[in-house]
């Protein structure tokens, strides 16, 4: 209950015993009072006004480095995320977040995807917990608790200095629960093949949590429908057949009978179905299980076929191109990710 002014507008009025921080660029470690000190020089657009003028309001992300955006120590919750970039980022720079000391990160995602912007490509996102905005304006409201501290880092995996990089990562320093789990995100990509039309988008979780959201960004290679396929959640020793199958690829994205258009809800939407001349069709999904998380007591699974129709009305099975993102809470430690392709193995087709 000490938290429940965090889930939404009921809370608004009670007495909050934590300690709101922020930090960006004009305050790089969120200290108290600590923000809009940097001095202008010469060539600064605030040399005429001084100290407390929009002197540092981004940084530029070196080529080939990580850059530690936060590091806070806790215990305490992220509450909000802000980002902006040029798109030429999205794909070629890696967010990973680490709680309480871990050697391995929680999250490890390209920047776009993350914020369910896919394919190298900007669009518009209207969902509860990310929200993409005009122009390219990131924004993350997943709460992530920690208990020792938070390090939050992106890395510049381009050939070229990315620069304008804007940033804000407001969090409240207070007593996480202990019945609190910490967030997790995992990047996955694959080539479904006519021998095994399915994508994994999780798997290999052990222990405690809840599943709560995926974000698909799939290329079509061919012609015709190609969401057919169904989505499963294999759960607690599940082996061949899973707990939880829905019934096609636009049904658990909340859509039906093929989309027909693009949809951006609270919880689920299709924002993005692209073919420029010259493109293959590119598509865009999100399913957030707000209301509905999917809880798991030892290990989860989650795949999703490839499927389209042959002429004599069977089901045919594509090869595609099929990035993804699982977003889940779980308790430490958590198993090892796969290893993240570098950017050619994530630049879009």
């Amino acid at each position: 209950m000490r938290y429940q002014w965090f889930a939404g507008l009921g809370g608004l009025h009670l007495a909050k015993d934590v300690r709101t921080r922020s930090i960006s660029a004009e305050n790089p470690t969120g200290e108290k009072g600590g923000g809009a000190k940097a001095v202008p020089d010469e060539a600064s657009p605030a040399r005429r006004l001084g100290v407390g003028w929009k002197v540092r309001p981004c940084i530029t992300l070196p080529a080939g480095e990580t850059v530690e955006l936060a590091r806070i120590e806790g215990p305490g919750t992220i509450q909000h995320i802000w980002m902006t970039v040029k798109a030429e980022a999205y794909r070629d720079c890696v967010l990973r977040f680490y709680w309480d000391g871990e050697e391995t990160p929680s999250v490890e995602v390209p920047l776009g995807d993350f914020f369910a912007n896919g394919h190298g490509l900007r669009y518009n996102v209207n969902s509860l917990p990310v929200a993409v905005n005009p122009k390219g304006g990131f924004n993350c409201y997943w709460p992530m608790p920690f208990r020792k501290s938070a390090l939050i880092t992106i890395e510049n995996q381009r050939w070229e200095d990315i620069t304008g990089f804007f940033y804000q990562i407001t969090y409240a320093l207070g007593e996480v629960p202990e019945e609190a789990l910490y967030f997790h995100a995992q990047w996955r990509r694959s080539m479904t093949s006519k021998e095994r039309p399915e994508h994994t988008i999780l798997d290999g979780v052990r222990g405690r949590g809840h599943y709560v959201g995926t974000f698909l960004a799939w290329t079509q290679l061919s012609n015709g429908w190609w969401g057919e396929g169904e989505v499963k959640f294999y759960i607690d020793g599940d082996t061949d057949h899973p707990t939880i199958c829905g019934t096609g690829t636009e049904d658990y994205f909340g859509g039906a009978w093929c989309f027909g258009e693009t949809y951006s809800t609270a919880f689920l939407g299709y924002p993005l179905w692209r073919k420029e001349p010259g493109e293959v069709p590119r598509h865009a999904m999100y399913r957030w299980h707000i209301m509905d998380p999917i809880v798991f007591r030892q290990d989860i699974r989650v795949t999703i076929q490839a499927l389209g129709w042959w002429p004599d009305g069977t089901f045919q099975p594509l090869t595609d191109d099929i990035a993804s993102v699982a977003y889940w809470y779980q308790a430490e430690p958590h198993s090892s990710f796969p290893e993240l392709p570098p950017p050619e193995g994530r630049w879009s087709r």
